[in-house]
Formats: structure tokens, C-alpha cells, sequence
């Protein structure tokens, strides 16, 4: 019993995999800036205690970690782990909460980073209606994670723009009136806070800042 304690005590500590997906997780209470998409996000999709605001990809590459996802800032984009740590630091100088999650079967998972490749170079879907040109996060997410009948591991659920109170917050208004569209209230997609619950995926308790 003893031998099996200390093999227990003495295991290395989980460490990011190709396939991994980081949420980005904000207070409740934090804003970061006035009208910002994150918060309209936040308010529309955030969980109990955080909003889940993003949902980027992890690709591990030898000794390097490498984030693909897509931003406002950069659109489809794959950059360094310390990039993408950068651009999701908070404007007081923290960093949110990382919640990493994986693949309860992930032996596809090097496939999934590969599909998520061919959309590298596109524009983020400020839309956020189904687009061959353009991709939002989990849109990205949804589109690179498929079986090879071409199903999709991640359903779509009906989107939600307002706010708790059942306002829909100016920052939304405000974009969708500049696309000249109405805001896409209860049409299919995918959000970051809904992605997080999956039922194929799992919590892994990994500090991707760790050594920061």
C-alpha cells in the first residue's frame, strides 16, 4: 500500500495535448470594456460563476505549445502559447481563468488540429452565421472536430444574444445594424460556454501558465 501511495504521489502532472481545447473564463463581475464583444458573449452564454468568453485549439509541437483559434485580432490564426496568453490578458494585468478540456476519445484528435489548419487565414465571422469564409471560435472548433462520415462531434443549439434580464445588449444591435442583418436570435450555432459541457468531453487539470 505504501509502494502504491508514493507511485501515486510521485506522477507527473497533466500536460496539454494536440487536440486540447482552452476556455477562456472571466469573473462575473469583471468587465473589460465598455461594449466590448467579450462581454456581450459573457452575458449571453456565461456560466455560473465565470464567462466563458473563447475557445481556442492546442496543438503541442515537440517541446512547443501552440494555440490555433479565431479572434477579432487575428482571425483564423495559429500562434505560440505566450501570443495567445497575451492577447486574453485582462486590462488590470491578470489573466483570465483557463479551463482546459479534451476529448474523452481523442485518438483523432491530430486529425481534428489538421482540419482545423485548412481554415487558417480566414476572417473572424462577426456575423455569426454559417460562413465558408469567415469563422467565429467554436464555429472553428465545430467545423475542424468531425468523424470521418463527416458528423460532427459538437452539436448546434439555438444562439442566444441577450442578456440574462432578456435585453439584448447595444454592443449586439449596434454590430448586426452596421452588418445590415438582423441580430440571428435563436438560430443554430455553437457558444463557448455550450461547447464547455459537451458530453465528449472531459476536464483536465492542467495551469497552462505555469512557468509564465
Amino acid at each position: 500500500m505504501l509502494l502504491l501511495f508514493l507511485a501515486s504521489c510521485s506522477r507527473s502532472p497533466e500536460a496539454l495535448r494536440t487536440g486540447d481545447l482552452v476556455f477562456v473564463g472571466i469573473p462575473m463581475t469583471y468587465t473589460i470594456g465598455d461594449d466590448s464583444m467579450a462581454d456581450a458573449i459573457g452575458a449571453a452564454t456565461g456560466g455560473d460563476s465565470l464567462n466563458i468568453i473563447h475557445t481556442a485549439i492546442a496543438e503541442v509541437s515537440a517541446d512547443s505549445v501552440w494555440i490555433i483559434d479565431a479572434t477579432l485580432r487575428r482571425g483564423v490564426d495559429r500562434h505560440p502559447l505566450d501570443t495567445f496568453l497575451c492577447d486574453f490578458t485582462l486590462k488590470d494585468g491578470s489573466l483570465p481563468r483557463f479551463i482546459v478540456m479534451r476529448l474523452k476519445d481523442d485518438t483523432q484528435a491530430r486529425e481534428y488540429v489538421e482540419n482545423a489548419k485548412r481554415y487558417l487565414g480566414l476572417k473572424y465571422n462577426n456575423a455569426f452565421i454559417p460562413c465558408d469564409t469567415a469563422k467565429y471560435c467554436t464555429e472553428l472548433v465545430r467545423d475542424s472536430y468531425i468523424h470521418s462520415d463527416g458528423s460532427h462531434i459538437f452539436r448546434q443549439v439555438p444562439m442566444n444574444f441577450k442578456a440574462p434580464d432578456g435585453t439584448m445588449p447595444r454592443y449586439w444591435e449596434e454590430l448586426f445594424a452596421i452588418l445590415g442583418t438582423d441580430v440571428p436570435q435563436d438560430e443554430p450555432g455553437t457558444n463557448p460556454n455550450q461547447i464547455m459541457h459537451e458530453a465528449a468531453l472531459e476536464r483536465v487539470d492542467i495551469d497552462i501558465t505555469a512557468g509564465r
